[in-house]
């Protein structure tokens, strides 16, 4: 029996280490990943340069999409520049960026917003070079009225006199509207869906959604496009295309199963079982 409680102890550090390896830059990250996500950053920081905001939310038509790996992704790249990021998570109801960089959430978004905590009591530190973390905290029985709260308007503000950029990870528009509550406070919105799963018609009903709101849309990005499709280097002048939000067909070619080569944070797949373990919290 020891050799088998022995056996399992070695199995979950095994895991643990991986997990905290995948949280670690490489350098040996593809050509292709890193560009693509560097030409990402590029038009978004393009995106932002017109707006007052710093705020850009996070979301998708639909649950498992890749928007949680996205935003976490994305936040560590836009802090490697210098500037200083906050990610928010703001996803209430299933919260996973407690679990992609290995915090506790008990002290968070939450308790913030219903006055249970300051602030600053609420902060992860310098997860990454230049990257603080607010996690979702307690899940909350009322998520929508939060978000629509003044005291979220004073957050925001607060956050981008502190921050370069404030990245907020929300739940699927197609599921909850509390993205729609939260992207007119920001300087825009950046949807999230992925190939072989979010159908055409729930993309075109989640922009119809977003439109009727003040918010802008910035871009869509399509995750989970096969590596192989996005072989050769001429596809690369196919990325600008990411802020046109009507051709949804060619988003994809942004870049391949980046966040599996990207080693900065879990893969869609585990933000998949991330969500069902939620579930369970």
């Amino acid at each position: 029996m020891a050799k088998k409680a022995n056996k399992v102890e070695m199995t979950t550090e095994a895991k643990q280490a991986a997990a905290e390896k995948a949280m670690t830059p490489s350098k040996r990250i593809s050509f292709q990943v890193s560009e693509a996500y560097k030409m990402i950053r590029t038009n978004l920081l393009f995106a932002l340069s017109t707006s007052d905001k710093r705020t850009v939310v996070f979301s998708s038509a639909e649950p498992s999409a890749g928007k949680s790996t996205l935003s976490a992704n994305l936040a560590i790249v836009m802090a490697q520049t210098g500037a200083h990021v906050v990610l928010v998570d703001a996803d209430m109801r299933k919260p996973t960026q407690h679990r992609n960089f290995k915090l506790s959430r008990t002290m968070g978004l939450s308790k913030i917003l219903s006055g249970q905590n300051k602030l600053d009591e609420c902060i992860c530190k310098e997860v990454k070079t230049n990257l603080d973390v607010i996690p979702a905290g307690t899940i909350p029985p009322n998520p929508s009225e939060l978000l629509g709260s003044h005291r979220m308007d004073e957050l925001i503000a607060e956050l981008e006199s502190r921050y370069d950029y404030v990245l907020v990870d929300m739940p699927p528009i197609g599921i909850v509207t509390d993205a729609l509550v939260v992207a007119p406070k920001a300087a825009g919105l950046l949807l999230v869906a992925r190939q072989k799963q979010t159908t055409y018609d729930e993309l075109a009903d989640t922009v119809d959604s977003i439109s009727a709101t003040s918010a802008p849309l910035l871009g869509v990005v399509l995750t989970d496009v096969q590596q192989e499709q996005m072989l050769g280097y001429g596809r690369y002048g196919k990325y600008g295309r990411y802020g046109k939000y009507g051709r949804y067909g060619k988003y994809g070619r942004y870049g391949g199963r980046y966040y599996r080569a990207y080693d900065y944070a879990y893969s869609a797949d585990k933000e998949k079982q991330a969500e069902k373990e939620s579930e369970n919290d």
